[in-house]
């Protein structure tokens, strides 16, 4: 009897997958029969912008995290599919840093030439998943939204798919329910221009911050402070910019800080972080974990621990993305196909102590990159994924943390190297920070029809 995987989510961890059993296909391997539950109408995850917050048309939670004007924060060279490069998907090389719609038509190019929309029920949420110990096999509920109807089935593995960036941390500060203007969560945040004239407060000091700052600024908010908990983005920031310890409480619009200094702020952005949150998952197969390079209970950190039928893809703290949550993909994929064995549970949990020490002596951002560098090396050693040159991926992570370090608001102007097609990307015909137009075509244009 054929067996039967349930994929939650179809964004890119669970397109990875499908792709990794396509692949095998192709090959000329039997593989499971696979069923996708995707809740939005369409494939993309994170990366299929909506303008919609808090809920969507059928009441169900906004997924998207995305926002207008958003550009990659990491050189694409970084994130490139082995098996599909973007010069193949554009026709041509193309400036490092694309904007969200370029990246988003590059994932859909590949899902599309694999052909694996037929196994993608789209709006259609997982509600919940229960596991029988008696039959091995675990029984999913889902919502057709569309026709207004539950309904169960029965599979023999589930892997969860369905990201990490969706649901927002949200602290509490003193005085917030009092003040004046505007507060929301990154999570909420789409439209920098809002912000236009503005004095911004960001709290937080990682990714989030420090973009949603600089976009707010390169659309004319008039100054941006960044509060940070335990240590400050540390930039060369021009003026405009500042930085302070966490904020203690909010009078008005007067933010008061811990080292005691004070400032009028007209808006404020929690960039406050997400938690790993599964509503549909009893606690015996949910992962509770902070965001972090190696969570624990996940051996080699896809497969469940304590009942190694179930996997999760793409639940890391990231360096590496598209090409990490493949490496995860395909490995899961062979475990599951019974080409990688599964070990027995303290030979998983000794190798999953093990990589937690080894995360735990990480001292800086360059140790991070070689860390995860090492770890998506571990899983392409143990399957047919195309050769990726991970080590020139890490040089270029390293790269682009100097780029930043000298320029945070000039980084994105760099060009890399492809490390598939060996070519280098041509800079682009506008400056990021006078880059107002964040279409594909804006960004595709010529230098000459710019």
């Amino acid at each position: 009897m054929t067996k039967r995987i349930a994929i939650i989510g179809a964004g890119p961890s669970g397109l990875a997958v499908l792709r990794a059993f396509e692949n095998a296909r192709r090959k000329g391997a039997d593989i499971p029969e696979l069923t996708c539950f995707e809740k939005q109408d369409d494939w993309g995850g994170l990366w299929k912008y909506s303008w919609r917050t808090g809920l969507d048309h059928y009441g169900e939670p906004v997924h998207g995290s995305m926002y207008r004007y958003l550009w990659s924060n990491g050189p694409k060279e970084c994130l490139e599919f082995a098996d599909y490069s973007f010069e193949e998907h554009f026709g041509r090389p193309i400036p490092s840093y694309p904007p969200r719609a370029v990246l988003h038509d590059y994932i859909m190019g590949r899902v599309a030439k694999s052909d694996v929309r037929k196994y993608v029920r789209f709006e259609t949420p997982v509600r919940w998943v229960a596991y029988d110990e008696a039959s091995g096999l675990f029984t999913v509920r889902v919502k057709d939204l569309k026709a207004d109807r539950d309904h169960s089935e029965t599979f023999d593995h589930v892997i969860v798919a369905s990201g990490h960036f969706s649901t927002p941390n949200v602290p509490y500060f003193e005085g917030l329910e009092s003040f004046p203007g505007r507060v929301m969560h990154a999570h909420d945040f789409r439209s920098a221009d809002e912000f236009a004239g503005k004095d911004m407060l960001m709290i937080g000091s990682s990714y989030s911050a420090e973009d949603i700052g600089t976009q707010c600024f390169k659309y004319g908010a008039r100054s941006v402070t960044f509060s940070y908990r335990s240590k400050p983005l540390g930039f060369d920031w021009p003026e405009g910019f500042e930085e302070k310890p966490l904020l203690r409480k909010l009078v008005g619009k007067t933010a008061f800080f811990a080292d005691g200094t004070s400032r009028k702020v007209d808006a404020i952005v929690l960039c406050t972080g997400y938690q790993h949150n599964f509503p549909f998952l009893p606690d015996e197969l949910r992962l509770k974990t902070n965001n972090r390079l190696y969570p624990l209970n996940l051996y080699k950190g896809v497969a469940w621990q304590p009942n190694p039928k179930l996997f999760y893809i793409g639940m890391q703290d990231q360096y590496y993305t598209f090409n990490m949550f493949d490496a995860q993909a395909w490995y899961a994929r062979d475990m599951i196909l019974g080409r990688i064995a599964m070990p027995d549970a303290d030979t998983r949990q000794a190798d999953i102590l093990d990589w937690r020490r080894r995360e735990e002596a990480i001292e800086n951002p360059f140790q991070g990159i070689d860390f995860q560098t090492g770890y998506v090396r571990d899983l392409l050693s143990a399957t047919d994924y195309p050769f990726l040159d991970v080590d020139a991926v890490a040089a270029l992570f390293k790269e682009w943390e100097h780029d930043k370090e000298h320029s945070i608001l000039g980084y994105r102007d760099k060009s890399y190297r492809s490390v598939l097609t060996g070519n280098m990307a041509p800079v682009h015909h506008t400056k990021w920070m006078e880059a107002m137009d964040d279409s594909l075509a804006a960004f595709l244009a010529v230098p000459d029809a710019a």
